[in-house]
């Protein structure tokens, strides 16, 4: 006696697909391809393109801004050149954006890395992840020269004081003085402006920023009281690529032994300035 088939598997093993012609076959490899590319990781997909998005504000210097050509430049920018370089890419896109969308950006694919002085704190590092760190700055009080009032983060309270928006500046700044009123700008020249009219009577930024703010703008501001914080920079990169930012944490490796990030640093940020000695010395602080 003959197995019984069912009804429903008779049908399909009448079924029978239509052969593709060559075109079409053809047509679907090529499509596949880059889905492959995709498949084999971020870093082989940005080899394979020959092209790598990098974000930063262009507008935070000496980190990161438009030069006269209006052009991006800055210590961030040459070091992103440079890591792709090392890693085989021969084309950098950059991708302006704000402190505040950084994380939101890489998560949605918007760009591949993010290079520009983003500290890596514990609320980034559940979203994203880093790599080795490159750079290192202060973070400082800025005032008008005429101010007599505020000489440290004590004199804060009442106090209206401006900062970045999504930036650490401004985490930190809401975490250690609550009595202060926080207001944040897009813009780092636009916090300047409206301390130089009177509109915040501080700011809470870089060391390294204010200090260039004020030089290239001619601005009646001071730096005043001691460091408030020491913050790493490193690449921010989306969570779940490791062989990205294995490839990001080599060439900073070779650039901090071949010097490199020390000429970098006394390019932009100061002659005298020790980029790698004050990574080394915040590392250290940090643990």
């Amino acid at each position: 006696m003959l197995p019984k088939i069912h009804p429903l598997k008779r049908y399909l093993s009448k079924i029978r697909l239509p052969l593709l012609p060559a075109a079409a076959l053809v047509a679907l490899a090529t499509l596949a391809a880059p889905l492959a590319a995709q498949a084999g990781g971020a870093l082989e997909r940005i080899r394979a393109n020959g092209v790598i998005r990098i974000a930063n504000t262009q507008s935070s210097p000496p980190w990161s801004f438009l030069n006269e050509q209006n052009q991006p430049a800055g210590y961030d920018v040459d070091m992103a050149r440079e890591v792709a370089r090392r890693m085989g890419i021969p084309k950098v896109e950059f991708v302006a954006d704000s402190f505040k969308n950084f994380v939101a950006g890489l998560k949605t694919d918007k760009y591949d890395l993010v290079m520009n002085d983003l500290t890596p704190t514990p609320e980034r590092m559940l979203q994203v992840d880093f790599s080795a760190p490159y750079g290192v700055e202060d973070f400082r009080i800025f005032v008008r020269q005429d101010n007599k009032d505020i000489h440290g983060d004590k004199d804060l309270t009442g106090k209206r004081v401006g900062v970045t928006t999504g930036s650490s500046n401004e985490s930190w700044s809401r975490a250690h003085l609550p009595q202060a009123t926080i207001q944040t700008y897009e813009n780092g020249s636009l916090i300047f402006a409206d301390l130089g009219i009177g509109r915040i009577d501080a700011v809470i930024i870089s060391h390294f920023g204010g200090l260039r703010y004020a030089t290239e703008r001619k601005l009646p501001i001071k730096e005043v009281g001691d460091p408030l914080t020491y913050q790493l920079s490193a690449a921010a990169l989306r969570k779940g690529e490791p062989e990205l930012r294995e490839a990001v944490d080599k060439a900073i490796a070779g650039m901090k032994a071949d010097g490199t990030i020390e000429a970098l640093g006394r390019k932009w940020v100061g002659k005298e300035y020790d980029m790698v000695g004050s990574i080394a010395r915040a590392e250290a602080e940090a643990k």
